[in-house]
């Protein structure tokens, strides 16, 4: 078995992943990896991994930055948009100032975008820096004393679930799409918020990929499913976590209705803006990968 066999091998133990996925690392993840890399660039890489909740983003930003440390000799640094949430009372001021809903984190306009384009602008810059980190199970970042620390990288990944979308036109904001933007949001004024966000703050940011690869999910429902077995998975491994907090099936129900409208807004638009994407079925499989410049 050769190094490369080896390495994956452990990865994919390390990472708790069936023995099929190996199949998908050697038709779409290296060849797209591979080709990435071989393609001209000045200075530090930035690709983008969009994919909606429970999509395989995070895994596969974890075999990349695997790969391209250990079989390619880079410096990587990993960084997700879920890292720069906003904390539990600066959201909790937006829903006072702004809307109720914003108190639940997902949405653009609860995170800190500053944050995130100054730690992008430092490691294009090759300078010391540290990658923020956020505990989901808690709802509050990591202490900073707990960042990774990294300097001079080669290859940043920057996975998020609404990475790279477009804001919705004013008229698509009109209706509501959901009970919950029904029951809640019935005048538009959260949706329409959340938009402004998206236009003003977020695409600055999304500017500053240099590539963007989509996970493409076949519908919104696949999506909620995704992100139930997500949340069991995280409950799995923080079951000894006397502070962490876990979310019931009407929570999550709840939780994945403030995403829906850009979620089903992304698997509509995006795969024609993407650089690439990755064509996902409802089990998450890569069936197929597209490129923009060749299927155009």
């Amino acid at each position: 078995m050769s190094q490369l066999e080896l390495g994956i091998a452990a990865f994919l133990q390390r990472e708790s992943l069936p023995a099929r996925y190996s199949q998908q690392i050697h038709e779409y993840f290296l060849p797209f990896i591979q080709g990435y890399l071989a393609a001209p660039a000045e200075g530090v890489r930035v690709l983008g991994i969009h994919g909606a909740q429970g999509s395989g983003k995070s895994t596969l930003t974890a075999f990349y930055q695997w790969y391209l440390s250990e079989c390619c000799g880079l410096s990587v640094a990993a960084i997700s948009l879920d890292d720069f949430y906003l904390s539990p009372e600066q959201r909790e001021q937006l829903a006072q100032q702004v809307h109720p809903l914003l108190a639940t984190r997902g949405v653009p306009g609860t995170h800190d975008v500053a944050l995130a384009r100054r730690t992008l602008s430092a490691l294009r810059a090759g300078q010391a820096c540290s990658l923020p980190r956020f505990d989901k199970a808690r709802d509050r970042a990591f202490p900073s004393v707990e960042w990774p620390q990294v300097s001079g990288v080669d290859v940043v990944i920057f996975e998020g679930w609404c990475l790279g979308v477009p804001p919705q036109r004013d008229a698509e904001l009109r209706d509501p799409i959901n009970a919950l933007e029904h029951g809640e949001d019935a005048s538009g004024n959260w949706r329409r918020w959340v938009n402004g966000q998206l236009q003003a703050v977020y695409q600055p940011l999304f500017a500053e990929l240099d590539y963007l690869l989509m996970l493409q999910a076949p519908s919104f429902d696949c999506v909620a499913h995704w992100r139930s077995e997500q949340e069991k998975k995280l409950m799995a491994r923080r079951a000894n976590d006397l502070n962490a907090q876990f979310m019931s099936a009407a929570q999550i129900h709840r939780f994945i209705s403030h995403y829906e409208r850009l979620t089903r807004h992304a698997i509509a638009v995006l795969p024609a803006q993407a650089d690439a994407c990755m064509v996902l079925d409802a089990q998450r499989r890569v069936r197929a990968l597209h490129y923009r410049e060749t299927d155009s």
